[in-house]
Parts: C-alpha cells; structure tokens; sequence
C-alpha cells in the first residue's frame, strides 16, 4: 500500500470487531509514528495505550462518570459558515447512515455515547501533551496522530480519532496516571474495522479544491 492509497481508505470508523490487535504491533506503529514531524525536535507526544483487562476496567469506570468540565472546548462557540454547515451536513449523514432522524434524540445520545465505548474497538489510546506548551505542538500530536493512523491502515486496521475524551479530562488522567503537568488533547479507537455496520459504509463530503486551494507561479 502506498500513501496515496493510505490516505484515501483512511476513515473514522466507528463499528469495530471485537479481534485482539497484537500488543506487539501497536508498540510497532506507536514508535514509528514517532517519526513525525515536531517544531525543533520537541516530540511533545505522551501517548497510553489500553486493551484487555485494562479496557474493560476503564469503560466501567467511564459508564458511571459524569461528563467533567473540559480543558478546551473542541469548537469554537456559535460556530459560524462554512464550518457549521459543514458539521451540520457530516452529522446528518452519520446519523442517516444507522437510520436515526434529527428527531430522535434519545437515539442521537445513545450513538454519541458509543464514544465511552472506543465503539466497541479492542484497543483505545489517549494522546496527551505538556499543558505549557503552545498552539504549535498541539499541532505537532495532531501531526503523530495522523502518522500513526496511516501506519495503521497500512496494517490492516482502522481508527477513529476521538476529541470526545476531552470531556473526561480527570478520569482519563487519574487512570492512566498523567502527570499534572500534562493534559488530554484526543483519544483515538483502534482495531478491525466492521466493514459490514452500516456506519461504517458512508463518507464525509469535502469541499472541492477550488474553495480552499490557491496555486500560483506554475506552469
């Protein structure tokens, strides 16, 4: 596979089978991906990762914590065009996808709450980072996280990055034992993906080149 393909099958997948990914390969891709591009070198990724026993002991926290108050908010408040229409549009197209209407929203909450759940996958990480540190460096995980999800399409797995686990900043920190001067930026599902859930089996709409892209000066 090359990247190009990578790319392009890289999707947030969120309908896993229940296969145990080897221990061995996640350690692989996590150290590899630690070959990702940093701002003067400063690889301010902290990443844990959980599976087994452990898993199951922090989903079982999780299903009787409260939603805590977040470090950051995920969106900026009284999001505004072509950004919201954009969130909207994605949104719809999910739920449509499991036949769930916008007026459903007890089925709409159930669905977000699969979140809690890393939607069933057999590995969950969490990607955290020193809290001093800047704008840039968060850019920096987001560069590590993206690495490692091609990585892990190149495997035969799949992924779903979740910035939902910023709504549980303390339980995941006092689990994993974060130091405080750390904090959450995202946490990520991981394992085979379900290719037969009907969740699965849709696509985010992009807006064509010519809305975002510039090219000047070439032949």
């Amino acid at each position: 596979m090359d990247v190009d393909e990578a790319v392009r099958k890289r999707m947030s997948v969120r309908a896993f089978k229940p296969d145990p990914v080897p221990g061995e390969l996640v350690a692989r891709l996590l150290e590899t991906a630690a070959l990702a591009p940093s701002g003067g070198n400063l690889q301010p990724w902290r990443v844990y990762a959980l599976a087994g026993a452990p898993l199951a002991e922090f989903k079982a926290l999780v299903s009787t914590t409260p939603m805590e108050q977040p470090e950051y908010e995920v969106y900026p408040e009284s999001l505004w065009d072509p950004f919201r229409t954009r969130r909207y549009v994605c949104g719809e197209d999910l739920y449509a996808s499991i036949e769930v209407t916008r007026e459903d929203r007890p089925a709409r909450f159930r669905q977000l709450a699969r979140n809690t759940l890393f939607f069933d996958a057999p590995v969950g990480l969490f990607f955290c980072l020193d809290r001093k540190l800047g704008p840039p460096q968060w850019a920096d995980v987001g560069m590590y996280m993206q690495t490692f999800m091609l990585l892990a399409v190149e495997a035969g797995l799949a992924t779903c990055a979740q910035e939902y686990w910023a709504r549980y900043p303390q339980t995941v920190a006092k689990f994993v034992g974060l130091p405080d001067d750390h904090m959450l930026f995202s946490g990520m599902a991981l394992g085979y993906a379900d290719e037969a859930a009907p969740i699965n089996n849709w696509r985010t709409r992009r807006d064509p080149p010519d809305v975002w892209r510039d090219i000047r000066g070439f032949d």
